[in-house]
């Protein structure tokens, strides 16, 4: 049964003679049903909307709407795994509970209970925050949508806005998690005196497009700097994270992972090569790894891993002393 929210919108577009909020109601509702696995309902639904007399007069319109909101977003197929990051305990629990939560949401809402569905994501760069969004998406088997702040953010007035509606729009018309990285470029402190007049109505739209979304659509926000965001920001998002630099523990944890996926033994215990490493975060430990299987496969099967091993980190800790030179 769908949302009585959607049900209430249904009756009232209907009666209204407003079509293009009726198709949007209804796109809501076959995406919802489609994520309960009830896809001859949703088909049946599909085949009523197309039929119907005053959708199909707005049809092109909706349709080329949806297709320039796809202009401000990046659609990728979910890799990451959860199982593959190296995360504090508690924000893996409350990333768990997250999907838990959308995955049992007709119980939730039997009980007259929404699941969360808006994640705020902080900390230094490098740290995994992207990863953990797109391990989300991957968890849950939706659509992984990031939003293009280079063709979003517009220069004339209203048009950021006008931009960001129409991907909120098309959020809202399947199951997915919607991505906004470096977020304080959209969500900046309004109460800024060097910010215009036109980031604050950004600011104002965004948020009240965010408290729209329907809970199927999962809204993950990221920022390298929390200080910059608004403080009306933070009472949106019902999770917030905060992804710290990986301690040296946390590095060898990561090295021992990859080592296990090799075929043969590196040869180097996992804490000597984290050592080694030194202070990094977990970009930066992807890319030594990368580089690794990179050698490796180059060997065609000759190398031995021990000594590339060896020779990366003899790369590293010369790359390492030249930024500390500069």
């Amino acid at each position: 049964m769908a949302r009585s929210d959607l049900l209430v919108s249904l009756v009232q577009a209907s009666a209204s003679g407003d079509s293009k909020e009726l198709a949007t109601t209804v796109e809501a509702i076959i995406a919802e049903e489609r994520a309960k696995q009830h896809n001859v309902l949703a088909d049946r639904l599909l085949r009523a909307l197309r039929s119907h007399s005053m959708v199909r007069r707005t049809g092109y319109l909706a349709a080329e709407a949806g297709a320039r909101a796809r202009d401000y977003m990046l659609e990728t197929v979910p890799q990451k795994r959860l199982e593959d990051l190296v995360l504090p305990e508690l924000c893996e629990y409350a990333c768990r509970q997250l999907i838990e939560e959308q995955q049992r949401a007709s119980l939730l809402r039997s009980h007259s209970l929404e699941p969360r569905h808006r994640v705020l994501l902080v900390g230094p760069p490098g740290n995994g925050k992207t990863s953990l969004a797109e391990a989300l998406a991957e968890a849950l088997a939706v659509q992984f949508f990031v939003v293009r702040y280079d063709a979003v953010i517009g220069s004339f007035l209203g048009e950021t806005a006008s931009r960001l509606r129409r991907v909120f729009e098309y959020a809202r018309t399947t199951p997915c998690v919607l991505f906004f990285d470096e977020f304080d470029a959209v969500g900046k402190e309004r109460g800024d005196l060097n910010e215009t007049g036109e980031i604050k109505r950004v600011v104002t739209s965004l948020l009240m497009q965010v408290d729209a979304l329907p809970s199927y659509t999962v809204v993950v926000a990221a920022s390298n700097h929390a200080e910059l965001l608004d403080r009306a920001v933070w009472r949106r998002f019902q999770i917030r994270l905060v992804l710290p630099a990986p301690t040296q523990t946390q590095i060898e944890q990561y090295m021992k992972a990859f080592g296990e996926k090799m075929n043969e033994p590196m040869g180097i215990k996992p804490e000597t090569i984290a050592k080694s490493l030194g202070k990094i975060s977990y970009a930066e430990a992807e890319e030594f790894c990368n580089g690794i299987r990179r050698r490796l496969a180059l060997s065609l099967g000759e190398g031995c891993l021990k000594s590339i091993v060896s020779e990366q980190l003899q790369l590293w800790k010369a790359r390492a002393y030249q930024s500390d030179a500069i």
